[in-house]
């Protein structure tokens, strides 16, 4: 089996001919909406789950503050924003009265050239004076609501709190212990504090036992603590107002919802589950998969997450992860100097970080991995995995460590990134 996969901007090749190719795992072929600009303002002015849409909800003197996903984020921002600008400016709304506000949660801060491509040239221009990125770590701006029922003490960001009108926005793919993206995660931990995202994030630990708490899982949303804690945030900001996206393999806009933060999240993560999950009768003993142009491994490792729900145990992860920024940054690289499994959750249970999570997550995966990557081999070594040159050194390394399996399988995935594959019970 001739492979070409995705590596960054450009494509790895090899050759698979030790392993029965079990299947390609990718996400469903939707196409983008054939009226795009028509589909965007239907599903403002028809909500979900809300008697009246945004704009019936303007009045002469409000503001309001849009909630934008960083670069890391892609949401298909710059062609829904015109649109529902134009909208609030004939509802009486002018450009002075509205503001957007970059959600980044914990992330770093985006440049003025990320911010131009995310909100697109024009908007840009109008609104780069208006536009404010959030700050978990900035006191002065942060201004506490109130306490969920399991604890998280919410502190927002102050633009947000104190508009007359809040709009989230984002787009919806699975998230591995969130749920699902957009929607809840607007609010936490796109504008929360890193008090309040770090309590919330701990929730994936069990409430007794070292180890990850069972009912925090990838696409659920009832039952899983972490997302219904998320929720319950939102609610307690009062969003008016959420506008969601469901994007295909080419990053198209496939389906847009929009209305209440929890009915229109979760219509538009019903259609993201049709799109982004696949259904295996086995896992593999070897599993090739490609992150796509994921900046950094803190973005990639969900790629790597997906890729390990459809490996058998003591199988091999062939991972092609570019990651031109490297590891994601101090924080992260900390928590896996801790070096082990036992020290990262006694780590998390003193102070909860989401990248004290991720590397939890990295190092039961990381050692069945080999990494294509142009991070340096001590980074890798970081991670737990082992470094390759190309994808055919990759395959000959694990054709050698799995000579012992007869019949060796295998899955390929163009697109861990964003499918999901779910065994059947």
């Amino acid at each position: 089996m001739k492979l070409a996969l995705p590596y960054g901007d450009s494509a790895a090749t090899g050759e698979l001919d030790w392993a029965r190719c079990l299947g390609v795992l990718d996400i469903a072929d939707v196409p983008e909406l054939p009226d795009l600009d028509g589909a965007i303002r239907q599903a403002i002015e028809q909500p979900i789950g809300l008697d009246k849409n945004i704009y019936e909800m303007v009045a002469p003197g409000r503001t309001a503050t849009i909630l934008v996903s960083d670069m890391f984020r892609y949401t298909g921002a710059e062609l829904f924003l015109p649109i529902l600008i134009e909208g609030l400016n004939r509802a009486g709304l002018p450009d002075e009265a509205v503001s957007i506000l970059f959600a980044t949660g914990a992330h770093r801060r985006p440049t003025e050239d990320e911010k131009a491509c995310i909100l697109g040239p024009e908007m840009y221009r109008r609104f780069r004076t208006r536009t404010r990125t959030h700050d978990p770590y900035d006191d002065a701006n942060l201004v506490y609501i109130g306490t969920t029922s399991r604890g998280t003490p919410l502190r927002i960001n102050r633009l947000a709190h104190e508009a007359d009108l809040l709009i989230a926005t984002g787009a919806v793919v699975f998230h591995y212990f969130g749920g699902f993206g957009g929607g809840r995660k607007s609010i936490l931990p796109g504008i929360a504090s890193v008090d309040a995202i770090s309590h919330n994030h701990a929730m994936n630990l069990h409430p007794v036992e070292d180890r990850l708490d069972p009912a925090v899982q990838i696409g659920v949303l009832d039952g899983n603590p972490v997302a219904e804690d998320m929720l319950e945030c939102a609610r307690l900001v009062g969003v008016d107002y959420v506008i969601n996206t469901v994007l295909n393999r080419q990053s198209r806009i496939a389906a847009v919802f929009a209305g209440d933060i929890d009915a229109a999240h979760r219509a538009a993560a019903a259609y993201a589950r049709d799109v982004f999950s696949v259904t295996i009768s086995k896992r593999a003993d070897l599993v090739i998969a490609s992150v796509g142009a994921a900046k950094n491994f803190v973005q990639s490792h969900k790629a790597l997450y997906n890729a390990y729900q459809a490996v058998k145990p003591g199988g091999r992860i062939i991972f092609l992860a570019r990651c031109k920024e490297g590891l994601g940054g101090e924080t992260f690289t900390k928590w896996l100097r801790l070096g082990s499994r036992e020290a990262i959750i006694a780590g998390l249970r003193r102070q909860s970080e989401i990248n004290g999570q991720t590397a939890l997550s990295t190092i039961e995966k990381a050692p069945m991995t080999l990494f294509i990557t142009e991070m340096p081999e001590s980074d890798v070594r970081t991670l737990g995995g082992r470094k390759v040159e190309s994808l055919k050194q990759a395959l000959d390394v694990a054709r050698n460590d799995l000579a012992s399996v007869e019949d060796p399988t295998a899955y390929i995935m163009p697109s861990a990134s964003y499918t999901v594959p779910f065994l059947r019970a």
